[in-house]
């Protein structure tokens, strides 16, 4: 079993930045890949970004391509998603999942464990 917990959500103004963070508790994290996904009200959940075991390989959605970074700390069992000029079309709630493999995707379906997510807003 394994547990995550979000953290760093908040309402920002658009252009501004947010941290989240994704704590890791109950596997070796770092034998495994970790991703984001957000979900909007009255839309799907979707991809924002995934990361491998190793940090070395990482995958961006196309729509935050170049202002979101994502990445990891094996020391402290956690995965962050840097969020820089935020527009009011990323508000959704966002959830870090971990899959059981060394590689990471961008299909929600291969994610094995969810965070209960956290709250981003951008307002306009």
């Amino acid at each position: 079993q394994v547990q995550l917990v979000e953290s760093g959500g908040g309402l920002v103004q658009a252009g501004g930045s947010l941290r989240l963070s994704c704590a890791a508790s109950g596997r070796t994290f770092s034998n495994y890949a970790m991703g984001w996904f957000r979900q909007a009200p009255g839309k799907e959940r979707e991809f924002v970004a995934s990361i491998s075991w190793s940090g070395r390989v990482t995958y961006y959605a196309d729509s935050i391509k170049g202002r979101f970074t994502i990445s990891r700390d094996n020391a402290k069992n956690t995965v962050y998603l840097q969020m820089n000029s935020l527009k009011p079309e990323d508000t959704a709630v966002y959830s870090c999942a971990f899959r059981s493999s060394f590689s990471n995707s961008r299909n929600q379906y291969d994610y094995d464990y969810w965070g209960q997510g956290t709250q981003v807003t951008v307002s306009s």
